[in-house]
């Protein structure tokens, strides 16, 4: 009898009380899946009954084998119990709970499950995505890269009969490929020729086996490439720099596309009146043009900056900086090294007093009390007579402003090295840009502008202040008296930005060729070109005998 309740005992201690601890436990945690509690409580019950009806059968029959039976029941229900729970993982070291994943068994399912998807997404992508345009055309140009590698290698040059065939192939790739950009435009044994070089290409394979080799001589080929287009990127800009200057810049062509657009536009012709200023070598180019071509109802005045005899080297400042030898050594001999070596600053444009005649339009205009200013390089496309309207605030300058990028503010055309720079402007103040500008003259009298302007080109006589050119004192100079014009009246870009939205360019009153890329000239960009041509009288008598064409 004491070793019954001795074994009854033990069993209710080893089985009884671990599912109490489990259940109270679980009355802390509610938000695991049904299906684990589930689970957890059918063994609870389970067990609790087979221990409680063995209690009462060993009372009853009080026979060995019953205990030994019972016993051995028990122990296959622990194991039980055992292997279910162990399937599991704990939260929490403290807690007899199990988690929602299984333990590393079942995670290994999971994650192969988990690979299988993820390769099956892939390969679904595969199929779904498109092919890469041109793929044919992009691998015969790297099976070329390749060939001019394994060429390289001394060990397979050893092999004379590889290195024949690759040259062989090589040629025909070539021939296949010619300026060809798309597929379509291949020859119809292309992709023969293309799969002969990729097993002559697995050959080159087999005889090169060092890695690092291959490595090397591709950085060496790569720095090769590199250097080349940094050459080339420096002729283009010399060429384009050329070409810009094969006609003036203040040409007749130009001017009249100017006044025709503008003329086009207006809603009273008839109240526009042109000034066009211009040098003895095209001044009577050009009033003959205006003659033989008038404006139709609106006025137009032709003038000779050799007549302005006031315009002198003891009056202006940039008159004497650009008659002075250092300034002839800078774009005549050589370029002394220190110079500054940007080729933008090396166009003779700066040298022409045409290109500063702006900061001298209440001397050129005594009358005047208010003048729009425009560029050759222009073409409007809206009426501008509303710009007459808009209020200044007492500014002298209004103009479109173009720090909506960071490189168009004050430090990048003044030197903010300079301490008397940085202490009368601000590096981050926004530029505006010059080739539509409505000028306030009576304003410009009277703060004595034009005396400001001279004052700072005495001070930039070494050229330490800004660089050459008429924006950078055109910022000092306006400090403050700059107005800002609503954005659509003018936008710029047109003759070296290839990515304006079109959009904004169809709302412009006025766009602006700025840049080596004139509308007039071979270099220009086509997609913008035919906003100018608009504007031109191909059937012209002249134009015809010059062989101007659209």
């Amino acid at each position: 009898m004491i070793s019954r309740r001795l074994v009854l005992f033990l069993l209710f201690v080893t089985v009884v009380s671990p599912l109490i601890l489990f259940k109270e436990r679980l009355g802390t945690f509610t938000k695991f899946p049904d299906s684990i509690l589930e689970y957890s409580g059918e063994h609870k019950s389970r067990v609790l009954s087979a221990a409680d009806n063995g209690a009462h059968s060993g009372e009853a029959t009080g026979g060995n084998e019953s205990h030994i039976d019972q016993i051995t029941s028990q122990i296959r229900e622990n194991a039980h119990i055992e292997q279910v729970t162990s399937q599991y993982q704990f939260c929490h070291p403290n807690l007899i709970l199990p988690c929602l994943f299984p333990v590393k068994q079942e995670t290994n399912k999971l994650e192969n499950n988990g690979r299988r998807r993820s390769r099956k997404a892939h390969s679904e992508r595969q199929i779904s995505s498109p092919p890469m345009p041109d793929a044919n055309v992009r691998h015969m140009k790297d099976q070329l890269i390749r060939a001019r590698l394994y060429e390289s290698f001394g060990s397979v040059g050893t092999d004379h009969d590889f290195i024949k065939e690759l040259r062989t192939r090589v040629k025909e790739i070539q021939r296949a490929l010619g300026d060809t950009t798309k597929d379509s435009d291949l020859p119809m044994n292309a992709y023969e020729k293309l799969k002969a070089m990729e097993k002559t290409l697995a050959r080159g394979k087999q005889n090169q086996d060092d890695c690092s080799a291959v490595v090397k001589k591709l950085r060496a080929m790569l720095q090769s490439t590199e250097e080349q287009m940094q050459a080339q990127k420096k002729q283009t800009m010399f060429l384009n720099q050329l070409a810009a200057k094969t006609l003036p810049k203040d040409n007749v062509l130009a001017t009249s596309v100017v006044v025709n657009s503008t003329i086009v536009h207006a809603k009273d012709p008839e109240k526009h009146v042109f000034h066009i200023v211009t040098d003895k070598l095209n001044y009577a180019a050009m009033k003959m043009w205006f003659l033989s071509n008038p404006p139709g109802d609106a006025a137009i005045q032709v003038q000779n900056l050799e007549e302005f005899t006031w315009l002198n080297a003891s009056y202006s400042p940039v008159l004497m900086q650009l008659g002075s030898s250092s300034m002839k050594d800078y774009y005549f001999r050589g370029h002394p090294t220190n110079i500054d070596t940007n080729l933008k600053y090396q166009n003779p444009k700066y040298l022409s007093i045409l290109n500063h005649l702006r900061f001298y339009l209440p001397e050129i205009f005594p009358k005047l009390h208010k003048v729009l200013f425009l560029d050759d390089d222009v073409v409007v496309q809206k009426d501008l007579t509303p710009l007459w309207s808009i209020d200044l605030q007492g500014k002298i300058n209004g103009a479109v402003e173009t720090c909506q990028e960071s490189f168009h503010r004050f430090d990048k055309y003044l030197n903010f090295s300079n301490p008397l720079i940085a202490k009368n402007f601000d590096p981050q103040a926004c530029g505006w840009a010059y080739g539509m500008n409505i000028f306030y003259l009576k304003q410009w009298r009277k703060h004595k502008v034009t005396e400001l302007y001279h004052s700072w080109q005495k001070l930039n006589h070494d050229r330490l202040l800004w660089r050459l050119g008429t924006l950078p004192p055109g910022l000092i100079t306006f400090w403050k008296q700059t107005f800002a014009l609503e954005r659509s009246w003018h936008v710029l870009g047109l003759g070296y930005n290839p990515n304006i939205d079109p959009k904004e360019i169809e709302r412009a009153a006025v766009i602006h060729y700025n840049g080596n890329m004139k509308p007039w000239l071979e270099i220009s960009m086509p997609k913008y070109r035919q906003y100018w041509t608009n504007y031109v009288d191909y059937d012209q008598a002249y134009l015809r005998e010059c062989n101007i064409n659209p």
